[in-house]
């Protein structure tokens, strides 16, 4: 259970939610909790949550948002009275994506996120594993990539923002192969594969940014957020353009950085894979099924907030990001302040 931006979060599973007065009680294991509803504007559940009419009803009232996700992050519904904020929430949303000039204002903040984060993982390694990488290489890669965030900070042309990002992205991968430290035999990083993959970090890579998508478009929806409408990935039918924007600055540091986890810290090995006769490499059901427990259990660390300064865990920061981007276009932030880790 968490207050984070006038939010509660209840994280553990199998609770029951109440109402008693003004307050909302929170049930488990014939434990009860409860928590003032006046200073909230929404609640967000995880996993097999229940909650009683009364409760839903007094929130319909007092336009306090429920959100059910499943225990994994995933959409499932959301209980709202009269959607006058979310409306003109997303009017702006509509409006600042038709707009470029506005689209690049948002969209280089998260590129800025994206590119900073690869620098810190380049610049821990070198700190972590001397021995191990070429220091030197690093060292270059990094320096190249704060001047790149250099140019990010003036730019206010999307198409030049997306090429600054694509020249992030080849230094970055450059070196990505030597944080793979163990298994080498099996395990190295040429280049990005993804449709199909075609190793067995592309395979993970590939699986670890789909749950990472997911669990962003889940947290945006929460919010209000239209996750299909973003401002560096433009419309096309079916594809989470929002969530896509807002997971870039994740990717290296969470998503990235738990693969290199799995595979130097031996949880993933070779027989966790299969070869098809063209050539794509898959993970088996039994490995998925390691991988998204590993995914869960990650989500639950805790970390600091680096611009909340309030703790966390690890799962809440695309709830956290969102919460800011709609506070942006709300107009009670300046910008939006993207997840510089450190």
């Amino acid at each position: 259970m968490r207050k984070l931006l006038n939010t509660l979060f209840v994280t553990q599973p199998d609770t029951y939610l109440s109402l008693d007065g003004d307050n909302i009680v929170i049930l488990q294991d014939d434990v009860k909790k409860r928590i003032p509803l006046h200073n909230l504007e929404s609640i967000i559940t995880f996993g097999h949550t229940g909650a009683s009419p009364a409760l839903m009803g007094y929130c319909v009232d007092k336009n306090i948002s429920i959100t059910f996700l499943s225990s994994s992050g995933r959409f499932r519904a959301r209980v709202i009275g009269k959607s006058r904020g979310n409306v003109i929430l997303r009017k702006t949303q509509y409006r600042k994506s038709d707009d470029e000039k506005e689209s690049t204002k948002i969209a280089r903040n998260f590129i800025i996120g994206k590119v900073f984060n690869q620098k810190w993982m380049l610049e821990r390694a070198t700190r972590d594993y001397p021995m191990r990488i070429d220091i030197e290489k690093f060292k270059e890669i990094s320096g190249h990539l704060s001047e790149i965030i250099k140019e990010i900070r003036v730019c206010d042309d999307l198409e030049r923002l997306r090429g600054l990002e694509g020249q992030a992205a080849n230094s970055y991968y450059k070196v990505f192969n030597q944080m793979i430290l163990q298994q080498k035999e099996d395990f190295y990083f040429h280049s990005r594969s993804r449709r199909p993959p075609l190793d067995n970090v592309n395979a993970m890579l590939s699986f670890a940014y789909t749950l990472l998508a997911n669990d962003t478009a889940a947290a945006l929806e929460s919010v209000g957020l239209d996750a299909y409408v973003g401002f560096m990935h433009r419309d096309r039918p079916g594809r989470i353009s929002l969530a896509l924007d807002l997971m870039e600055e994740l990717r290296g540091i969470y998503a990235d950085k738990f693969v290199l986890t799995l595979i130097n810290k031996r949880i993933f090995k070779k027989d966790d894979f299969v070869k098809k006769e063209n050539g794509v490499i898959l993970m088996t059901d039994d490995s998925r099924k390691k991988f998204l427990a590993a995914w869960q259990n990650k989500k639950t660390e805790k970390i600091t907030h680096p611009y909340l300064g309030e703790k966390i865990q690890w799962g809440l920061v695309p709830y956290a990001q969102s919460l800011l981007l709609a506070r942006y276009l709300r107009g009670d932030l300046d910008e939006y302040p993207p997840f510089l880790w450190k």
